[in-house]
């Protein structure tokens, strides 16, 4: 089959619809997912999960991919619409042999696109399944179709009802009275309130909601709490109500940020450090995982409260490939991806991060601002995009850029990590875009943040040409 290949990222499968992402191609994924997983579990009788969102290409997209995958000798458990964790939550809380998610984050609204779990919720990555689909696909090398032994298709309900009842008990096993702040909530018309709206019914906690019916087409803005202009809504309401913080959720309900009383964003850096220092509270010495990407006040964190950090390549599978290999707790990206342990999986649980941070609070009472000042110890560029004319031509920068700052320390583990003593910075080349260059600078001062950000970043403009 032809198929644009670029759509196969790093951790999951995305793209325009219908041009890159159609019918077919679903039909044609679901055909490899089954093979992939069949090959896998040889002789077994396979059943997995399939979930998506609220995107209007989603529900023929998940029809053309379940027939693929019932077609190929897997049954299908359609599990409804809803958000990605709560589709991980379904697939290792019940047992399933892997699962699907139709989405494609916080992609605008013509994107689409598949995110692949296997038994337990275990990440499907480029390093695990997903190049090994792309060659199925291609070269059409899928396990031959049997009519008479088809997959079975039947429909799940009570998931969400499920996930709440059991990650309000993870969240707050010790059932600490938990603060009825006042709280505004952006779900970005994606589908955070699917699980976010019942978890605070039954705190009893009252919430303003922004853009909390799920809406494919992102009437308000799109969602995608990373760009700074989608947070303005979120901003004004928090202000206006008086709010002691705030929340915004990705499209498809697997990112968190939190906001101050002021409309502020919190760090993430800071964020996972501290939800990291109260996971070592019950698991003294613990390798605690997070991205490559600057944030020194995560390691600084970790190690305080006695643990031991672990980077990882960016990447939500690749951080939970690296937490199961080092039987971590927790982690964190920067893009606001927090992961959790459970008993039965490893994966993003919004409900256990927003309960553990509203327990986080209720120890620091007052100004949220005021309690996360004294974290706010280094100074961050943010992460900086240069489109570049093909990824060669990054590769090229990253060892230009290693030859450049060639007297302070690397490392490679994600494109090129600079440290010096006063500033350090990640370059790497995106995985979900075409061919970008993403840097982040971080310094002790502001001053030498700005000076050296403009000038790494003029050294890659020039290396362009």
């Amino acid at each position: 089959m032809n198929i644009d290949s670029s759509i196969f990222k790093a951790y999951d499968v995305r793209g325009t619809y219908p041009d890159q992402l159609n019918t077919d191609v679903a039909y044609a994924l679901g055909r490899a997912y089954a093979t992939l997983l069949i090959r896998k579990h040889t002789g077994n009788v396979l059943h997995v999960a399939v979930g998506g969102d609220m995107r209007a290409s989603t529900p023929e997209l998940k029809e053309a991919f379940i027939r693929g995958v019932l077609e190929s000798g897997v049954s299908v458990d359609d599990v409804g619409i809803l958000s990605t964790p709560s589709l991980y939550f379904a697939t290792a809380f019940y047992g399933y042999d892997g699962g699907v998610q139709v989405s494609a984050s916080h992609n605008p609204a013509e994107w689409n696109g598949f995110k692949f779990v296997s038994k337990f919720g275990r990440p499907i990555s480029k390093n695990s399944g997903i190049m090994d689909m792309l060659q199925m696909v291609e070269s059409d090398s899928f396990v031959p179709i049997d009519s008479a032994h088809a997959g079975q298709l039947q429909k799940r309900d009570g998931v969400i009802e499920a996930l709440v009842a059991d990650h309000l008990k993870l969240g707050n096993p010790e059932n600490i009275a938990l603060p009825k702040r006042k709280i505004a909530i952006d779900c970005g018309s994606g589908m955070a309130s699917s699980d976010m709206r019942p978890f605070f019914a039954a705190l009893g906690i009252d919430i303003i909601w922004l853009n909390e019916t799920p809406d494919g087409t992102f009437p308000a803005h799109e969602a995608d709490p990373m760009v700074a202009h989608n947070n303005l809504q979120l901003q004004e309401a928090i202000r206006t109500h008086a709010c002691d913080f705030g929340i915004a959720s990705d499209g498809d309900g697997d990112r968190y940020f939190f906001f101050d009383e002021t409309g502020a964003m919190i760090p993430q850096e800071i964020v996972r450090g501290l939800m990291a220092e109260m996971i070592l509270r019950d698991n003294p010495g613990a390798t605690i995982v997070y991205d490559v990407r600057p944030g020194r006040i995560t390691r600084e964190l970790i190690e305080r409260a006695g643990g031991i950090p672990k980077m990882a390549p960016v990447g939500h599978s690749l951080i939970k490939e690296s937490m199961l290999e080092s039987q971590s707790p927790f982690g964190g990206e920067s893009s606001g991806h927090f992961f959790y342990a459970l008993p039965y999986g490893t994966f993003e649980a919004p409900i256990v991060l927003v309960s553990n941070v509203l327990r986080w609070l209720a120890e620091h009472p007052g100004p949220v601002s005021k309690s996360i000042a004294t974290y706010r110890t280094y100074v961050n560029s943010g992460e900086i995009n240069t489109k570049l004319p093909n990824r060669e031509t990054g590769e090229r920068i990253l060892q230009s850029l290693r030859t450049k700052y060639h007297d302070a320390e690397h490392h490679t583990l994600d494109g090129l990590t600079v440290e010096y003593p006063d500033f350090w910075f990640n370059a790497r080349l995106g995985n979900t875009g075409g061919a970008t260059l993403r840097l982040i600078l971080e310094a002790r001062e502001e001053a030498t943040m700005s000076r050296m950000r403009d000038e790494v970043l003029a050294y890659i403009v020039a290396e362009i040409r």
